[in-house]
């Protein structure tokens, strides 16, 4: 892992801050569809719209949308910069974590297979026993052989 600045810090802290509130976040999930109007954002939602307008300059200050200006309006549009750092921030996490699974994983089938109860072998049949069902099999066969029965 790398080490991060203050200002990646304070960066990521304004983005999870950020992302905290669910408005925010639908707010977003908007905007991942393409640009909208601060009109647009506050639709869905029952708040006035300098209510929304504060919501809009979080996302801003964080990094996670910026304002264009098209004429007289002034739509916004996601920044996906910060939002990428802050999925590979976490990304580090994942990995170490899903390494830690699949050694887990390697564990206990090690652990299965030292505990797993060995099949037994048949017994062999005594040498005698062998001799005498093989030489019984053997005479049975040359009587059908000749076509004589003892």
């Amino acid at each position: 892992m790398s080490a991060i600045t203050v200002s990646e810090t304070e960066a990521l802290n304004a983005v999870f801050s950020a992302l905290s509130d669910p408005t925010r976040r639908a707010m977003l999930a908007r905007l991942s569809q393409g640009e909208a109007s601060v009109n647009e954002l506050a639709a869905p939602f029952k708040m006035s719209l300098p209510a929304v307008s504060k919501h809009i300059k979080v996302l801003e200050k964080a990094g996670l949308l910026t304002k264009t200006i098209n004429a007289q309006q002034r739509p916004c549009k996601i920044d996906g910069l910060q939002l990428k750092q802050a999925v590979d921030w976490i990304d580090q996490f994942s990995i170490k974590i899903a390494t830690k699974k699949i050694a887990a994983k390697a564990v206990n089938t090690l652990d299965r297979a030292k505990n797993k109860p060995k099949k037994q072998a048949k017994a062999p049949k005594p040498v005698k026993e062998a001799i005498k069902s093989q030489e019984t099999t053997d005479d049975h066969d040359i009587q059908q052989q000749i076509g004589f029965d003892f």
